[in-house]
């Protein structure tokens, strides 16, 4: 059996007996990268398990190969780079390379070797910055016409129209919006959530992004500009209801206020002019006590029956008791 025979039959016995497809990884260009086995692995007298690396079907060779008793070997190519777990088996490369992209399999021979994990692993490089511009096409007083071109530092482009009107921006039919590049990366253009044109270039390990705001170039349509003046209506009517709430019930108190002060002004006056009007010149207190509830306060009835009429009549010869009201009227008059 030739080499490459070889080779194949060892990618396809992989294959069969793991426990799974093939994993892809990727890792940024000069990143560490681990790799587990998906299987138990107990490596037993004249036994050995053994990580592999193979680039294409005329390259394969051992990253590392592990004997009983912990005994490890390291190829020469990844030597200062590259460890093995003694615990759980899983391969550890450090600083990755382009050159390092490939299959990488781990297998444990026994009676015959058995495939316990592979990674189909890929190295790549971070993108390039990308360059966003944005031009007017047409812009009236109820929508905006922007062209768009999304641009990489190797010549890759596209070019996108959008319409803005007073709810939302919108591609234009036929425009490009996104492209795979020859380093098979993805260029985009698309709306952002903040309202924003965005040009994106990435791949599985690293994005770089640029973006516009809308309404720097259609202010009078801008993105969203329907929803932001909705949202202002609603809070200045929020407040005036708030204001008007708080001015009607200080009102109402106010009001409630003055109307219990003129009702005790009312009764106060109705009494003392109902006193005013009733009182004799005859009565023995009416030069000596005013009209007020202090004088009433000191005059007894006594008891009913013949002895009332007695009592009455003694009461009448006293003199009544005067309040300080009284002493100041009484005092003025002399």
């Amino acid at each position: 059996m030739g080499p490459i025979s070889f080779v194949c039959f060892l990618v396809y016995s992989c294959q069969m007996q793991g426990s799974s497809a093939v994993t892809p990884r990727f890792v940024l260009t000069g990143k560490d990268l681990l790799l587990d086995i998906l299987s138990p692995v107990v490596v037993v007298e004249n036994s050995d398990f053994k990580w592999k690396f193979q680039l294409n079907v005329t390259h394969n060779e051992n990253v590392l190969k592990l004997y009983y008793g912990n005994k490890t070997k390291i190829s020469v190519r990844y030597e200062g780079r590259t460890k093995i777990s003694l615990q759980n088996y899983s391969l550890h490369l450090r600083n990755m390379q382009q050159a390092d992209s490939g299959l990488y399999s781990a297998w444990i021979n026994v009676d015959k070797d058995q495939c316990v994990g592979e990674y189909n692993v890929t190295v790549q490089d971070p993108v390039s910055p990308v360059e966003l511009t944005v031009d007017y096409v047409s812009n009236s007083s109820d929508s905006c016409n922007l062209a768009v071109t999304c641009s990489t530092r190797d010549s890759h482009h596209i070019n996108n129209l959008f319409t803005c009107d007073s709810k939302n921006c919108s591609h234009e039919e036929g425009g490009e919006r996104s492209k795979v590049t020859t380093s098979g990366a993805s260029l985009r253009v698309y709306l952002g959530d903040d309202s924003s044109i965005v040009c994106e270039h990435s791949n599985q390990v690293s994005s770089a992004k640029n973006n516009s705001m809308i309404e720097h170039f259609c202010p009078k349509t801008a993105y969203l500009i329907g929803k932001q003046v909705i949202i202002i209506v609603i809070v200045v009517a929020i407040i005036i209801v708030i204001a008007a709430a708080v001015f009607y019930h200080q009102k109402k108190r106010k009001n409630k206020c003055v109307d219990m002060e003129n009702t005790v002004y009312d009764i106060l006056q109705d009494n003392v002019t109902a006193q005013t009007v009733n009182r004799k010149p005859s009565d023995d207190a009416s030069g000596l006590s005013p009209t007020t509830t202090y004088c009433l306060v000191g005059h007894h009835t006594g008891s009913t029956g013949s002895s009332g009429t007695t009592g009455a009549t003694k009461s009448r010869d006293k003199p009544l008791p005067e309040s300080l009201y009284a002493e100041v009227e009484k005092s003025a008059r002399s």
